[in-house]
């Protein structure tokens, strides 16, 4: 009979505090999607020590993947996402970034931080890789490490794909028979918590264009004012889930950015918006899109414009749903090995992942859970106070930095456990 996860965890030991410190140097060393170069570097060599393990290297851009053959047994996938974000760090921790990188995408400079707790996932994943190859005689099957890039712009998982993740005739990394995959959140450290079906909601973004025509500030008259026609835009878009959407359903439509004209006295020609849709539904989904679609062409024929609109995708995240039966069965692990810091119906949440398309993509099942990065007894402090919203920064903003531990340690063990329950223990 096999043992438990748990003894099988405990019956060898890791030294987490080369991984701290592996940890710091991501974080002060971040980079943008797609130019994760030194990463990748990075991370390769250190799972290269584990010498069982089959290295690809240049995957979709900078992602990469270890594979350790162990015997028969199932396949199961463990993915980290590499890149960072352009924010300027502002934790004041010994450690913080203070980089600066040109963006291949827009070509301007700017700050960069793991602002999304990125460095922590490799961290974990490297972490559980050398666990998981000390436990190899106590489990079969195959184990497959993955790394991948830009994801932020959710495109890194499908660029492996059409890369040749898979095909036998490039890369030959095994099909999964299962996909599992965590991210760190603003909740308390040594927290844990997922759920059935979906678990981050799909995103769609978009830059729409619309044009007027341009001309001299003091003689409107003569000008159709692509600014105005924006605006107008913009607040109409808000009846999309004021007033077209259902109240028991979800959907979230932003306006990030309008941007048009340079100077007081000029109306210019053209302005755009930067639209970004998030929903868990998918015919609200297609609803909005179409109403969205529909408002921006209504504004044209309104204005009297002479030349249509454009609206381009930018984005697409698809919703990351947790297969039944594995999480069924994660839920059984986590529960007995986590206790009480084991939330199996945490709230579902409006970001988005890419993870499920190296499932989605093979027609495989996929997994996904919350870890909390924030120090414990600040948060506590800070739900008394009714101030998590305003005190705790949250993802994506400049002040998030998970503290080191107990998150690294829940992480490693989150990922050794999810893997030990999907392959034959011995």
């Amino acid at each position: 009979m096999s043992s438990s996860i748990s003894d099988l965890l405990a019956s060898k030991t890791l030294d987490l505090e080369p991984y701290e410190q592996l940890y710091k140097h991501y974080h002060s060393h971040p980079e943008l999607s797609n130019q994760e170069k030194e990463t990748a570097a990075t991370t390769a060599k250190h799972l290269s020590k584990l010498a069982d393990f089959k290295i690809t290297t240049g995957i979709g851009g900078h992602g990469f993947a270890g594979v350790l053959h162990n015997g028969s047994g199932p396949t199961v996938l463990l993915r980290a996402d590499m890149d960072a974000l352009p924010v300027k760090e502002l934790t004041n921790l010994p450690y913080a970034s203070t980089v600066t990188q040109v963006s291949e995408r827009t070509g301007e400079e700017s700050p960069v931080m793991h602002a999304c707790g990125h460095d922590m996932h490799i961290t974990c994943l490297l972490a559980a890789a050398e666990h998981l190859y000390a436990l190899r005689s106590s489990w079969s099957g195959t184990l497959v490490v993955l790394f991948q890039p830009a994801e932020e712009r959710g495109t890194g998982a499908q660029a492996m794909v059409d890369d040749g993740l898979y095909d036998k005739e490039k890369h030959n990394i095994p099909v999964p028979d299962y996909v599992l995959g965590q991210h760190v959140m603003a909740l308390p450290a040594g927290k844990i918590g997922s759920r059935v079906g979906t678990i981050m909601a799909a995103a769609d973004s978009f830059k729409v264009t619309v044009f007027g025509r341009g001309g001299h500030g003091s003689m409107p008259h003569r000008t159709i004012d692509p600014v105005m026609m924006a605006s107008n835009i913009v607040v109409r878009l808000q009846n999309i889930v004021s007033r077209e959407t259902d109240p028991s359903d979800m959907a979230v439509v932003t306006v990030g950015y309008l941007r048009g004209g340079h100077t007081e006295n000029i109306i210019v020609d053209h302005a755009e918006l930067g639209i970004d849709i998030r929903t868990i539904n998918t015919a609200t989904r297609e609803r909005v899109i179409a109403s969205l679609k529909r408002i921006v062409h209504a504004e044209y024929i309104a204005s009297g414009a002479e030349k249509e609109p454009t609206i381009e995708e930018t984005r697409f995240f698809p919703q990351t749903y947790n297969d039944e039966d594995m999480e069924g069965k994660l839920a059984g692990s986590f529960g007995e090995f986590f206790g009480e810091a084991f939330d199996p119906q945490i709230a579902r949440t409006n970001a988005s992942e890419d993870v499920s398309i190296l499932a989605s993509s093979q027609g495989k099942p996929s997994l996904f859970w919350f870890f909390g990065g924030t120090e414990p007894e600040f948060y506590a402090q800070k739900e008394r106070e009714g101030r998590l919203i305003e005190d705790i920064p949250q993802n994506h903003s400049s002040g998030f930095a998970p503290v080191i531990q107990p998150t690294l340690k829940i992480g490693v063990d989150a990922l050794c456990v999810a893997a030990l329950t999907f392959l034959t223990r011995k």
